[in-house]
C-alpha cells in the first residue's frame, strides 16, 4: 500500500478551506517535538473532512482495510491531540473515536470563521470549551474500538440486530456468543451492533483475537480501559484480574467484544491434511477430539465461566467459527448466556454486494443462482464477485457454466475450517453431502461405513453442529452447499490422483453429477479396506 508524496496536497484539501491548518501543524508539530510527516497531515486532513479511518483508507490506498490508518491515527496524531488539547484545556483530554476531533477542535478555534478561531490564538481555552470538552471527552474515551474495521457498507441482517439487541439490553445477557462459518460475516454484525447500543453503555471496547494474545495481555488492556487506577503487577494472578474485571464489570454498564475467539481454539488430535481426504481405510476406532483451547489458552475457559455465571451489569459478546466448549452447560433461551448461528444473507441483501462491485440490474436474475450457490455468504459473494469481474468480464452465466465454484481464498476459508476436523466427521460430511435430502441422526448410524457407534455419531455430530458445518431442520441434518461443492471436489481430485476414473463432470447443478459422485462414494466406503 503505496502512494505518490508528490500527490501529497492533493487529497482532502477542502481540509484547507474549512480549517486553519498551517497553525494547527505547528500546533501538533510542537506537541510531537518535530514536524508531522505528511502521511500524518495527509490523515489529518482526511478526519477534517468528515472521513473515517476506512473512507481514507478507501482514497489513499484504494483499500477498504483501515489498519494502517487507525495505527497511525491511535500511535500518533491522537496522541498529539490530546497533549495539544490537554495543555490548553488544563484538563486530560483522550480521543477514542474519530467522530469526535472536528468537534473538539472547533472549539479549539481552528476551524476558520469559528466564533472560537481569534481566541485560541490570544489565550487559552475558554472555560466554555473546557466544560463542552468534559462532556465529549466522557463520551470519546469510552470507547475503544482497537482495530475494529470500517462497518459503514452493511447489509440486511435487521432480523439479527433486533434479537441480539433484546438479548444484551433488554433481556440483560451477561454472555453472548454470536457463531458461523468464515465469512459470514460475524465481525462486521458485532461493530454494528455495537455502534447501535453504543449510548446503552459505559464502556464500549472491541478486540480482536486474530494473532491470538494471551488472556493476561487481553485483561492488562481491559482493566487499563475500565479501571485506571487498578494496580496490576506482574505478580497478580490471571484469577485475580479476571476478579478485578468482574468488579469493574458490577460497578459499570460494559459492553466487551472479543472477536475471531477460534484463534484460541484447536483440536487435541493430530488432524488429516485437507488435500488427503481418506475414506477409504478401516476407521471403526476412531479417536474424536474436542473442542479445546490451544495449548496455554485454557486461562480463557475461567474468564467465560466466571463472566457468565457470576453476576453483573455487563455484556461479553464473542464471535467465533466454533462453539466455546463452557458455552453449552451455561446457555439457554431464558439464562442469561446465550449464542446466536448466522446463516447466509437473503438474495436481495446479497445483490447489494454484487450491485456495488459494478454488477448492472439485468443481471439480477441470473445473480440469484450465483448466491445461492454460495449460500449467501458475503465474504464469498465479495470474493467470486471480482473473480467474475476480472475473467470472465462480468458474465455471471459463464462463469457458472465453467462449474468450479470453490477456488482461491474460499477455498483457503474452508481449508482452515475442514483442516480442523477430525476423520469421523470428515466421514460424516461425505455421508451427508452425498445425500441430497436431510439425514437424520439414526439413518445415519445405520448406513455409515464402516459401522460406528452411536455415541461416537452423536459426539461427531454435536461437534460439527457448534463448528456451524451442518444445517438442521427438525432432527434432520444437511451439509451446506458450498461445504458440499468443496467436498465433491476434494473427493474427485483424490480419485484423480489416485488414477482412478470416475467420469463425473464437476457442476453440483447437474443431476447425473449429484447421482455419480453419491455411488462414487458409497462404493468406495462399501469397497473399505477391512
Amino acid at each position: 500500500m503505496t502512494f505518490n508524496s508528490n500527490n501529497i496536497e492533493e487529497e482532502f484539501i477542502e481540509a484547507r478551506n474549512n480549517w486553519n491548518l498551517e497553525k494547527l501543524y505547528i500546533d501538533l508539530a510542537t506537541a510531537k517535538g518535530k514536524g508531522l510527516t505528511p502521511v500524518e497531515k495527509k490523515f489529518l486532513r482526511g478526519l477534517l473532512c468528515g472521513y473515517s479511518p476506512g473512507e481514507i483508507a478507501d482514497t489513499v490506498y484504494q483499500s477498504r482495510s483501515s489498519s494502517t490508518v487507525r495505527v497511525y491515527l491511535s500511535n500518533g496524531l491522537y496522541k498529539y491531540m490530546e497533549e495539544m488539547l490537554s495543555n490548553y484545556a488544563g484538563n486530560l483530554v483522550k480521543i477514542k473515536n474519530w467522530s469526535r476531533v472536528t468537534h473538539l477542535l472547533e472549539k479549539a478555534g481552528y476551524k476558520k470563521n469559528s466564533a472560537h478561531q481569534s481566541a485560541v490564538n490570544q489565550q487559552p481555552i475558554s472555560d466554555n470549551f473546557i466544560s463542552n470538552h468534559v462532556i465529549a471527552d466522557k463520551s470519546a474515551k469510552k470507547q475503544d474500538w482497537g482495530e475494529a474495521t470500517d462497518a459503514s457498507l452493511f447489509y440486511g441482517r435487521k432480523q439479527e440486530l433486533e434479537k441480539l439487541k433484546k438479548w444484551i439490553v433488554t433481556d440483560r445477557c451477561r454472555l453472548v456468543v454470536l457463531l458461523g462459518m468464515g465469512g459470514i460475516g460475524k465481525s462486521a454484525l458485532s461493530i454494528k451492533l455495537a455502534e447501535q447500543i453504543q449510548l446503552q453503555f459505559d464502556y464500549v471496547i472491541w478486540r480482536s483475537l486474530r494473532l491470538a494474545p494471551t488472556l493476561e495481555v487481553i485483561l492488562e488492556q481491559l482493566l487499563e480501559f475500565l479501571s485506571p487506577q487498578t494496580d496490576i503487577s506482574l505478580s497478580t494472578t490471571v484469577s485475580y484480574s479476571i476478579s478485578q474485571l468482574l468488579a469493574a464489570l458490577r460497578s459499570s454498564r460494559c459492553l466487551i467484544i472479543l472477536d475471531c475467539f477460534d484463534s484460541i481454539l484447536d483440536s487435541n488430535e493430530e488432524q488429516t491434511p485437507a488435500d488427503n481426504l481418506d475414506i477409504s481405510k478401516n476407521k471403526a476406532n476412531y479417536i474424536l477430539p474436542q473442542i479445546r483451547y490451544r495449548p496455554g489458552y485454557e486461562v480463557y475457559g475461567e474468564l467465560i465461566r466466571r463472566l457468565g455465571d457470576s453476576r453483573h451489569q455487563s455484556c461479553l459478546l464473542l464471535t467465533s467459527r466454533e462453539k466455546p466448549p463452557e458455552i453449552s452447560s451455561f446457555e439457554g433461551e431464558n439464562l442469561p448466556v446465550r449464542s446466536l448461528k448466522l446463516s447466509g444473507l437473503g438474495n436481495s441483501e446479497s445483490w447489494e454486494i454484487l450491485r456495488t462491485k459494478g454488477f448492472t440490474q439485468s443481471l439480477a436474475p441470473i445473480a440469484k443462482e450465483l448466491i445461492k450457490c454460495y449460500s449467501g455468504n458475503p465474504l464469498f459473494v465479495k470474493l467470486v464477485a471480482t473473480t467474475i469481474q476480472e475473467l470472465f468480464g462480468g458474465n455471471i452465466h459463464d462463469f457458472l457454466e465453467q462449474g468450479t465454484l470453490v477456488f482461491g481464498d474460499i477455498r483457503d476459508v474452508l481449508d482452515q475450517q475442514f483442516n480442523r476436523l477430525s476423520d469421523l466427521e470428515k466421514q460424516i460430511l461425505c455421508w451427508l453431502a452425498v445425500n441430497q435430502d436431510f439425514v437424520s441422526v439414526n439413518k445415519l448410524q445405520k448406513d455409515i461405513v464402516p459401522r460406528v457407534s452411536q455415541r461416537l455419531i452423536l459426539e461427531a455430530m454435536e461437534l460439527l453442529q457448534r463448528r456451524c458445518l451442518i444445517a438442521r431442520q427438525a432432527n434432520n441434518f444437511i451439509p451446506t452447499p458450498v461445504m458440499m461443492e468443496y467436498i465433491a471436489e476434494r473427493l474427485i481430485e483424490q480419485n484423480l490422483k489416485t488414477n482412478q476414473e470416475t467420469h463425473i463432470e464437476p457442476s453440483m447443478d447437474n443431476t447425473l453429477f449429484e447421482v455419480q459422485l453419491k455411488n462414487y462414494i458409497r462404493e468406495t466406503l462399501l469397497n473399505a479396506e477391512m
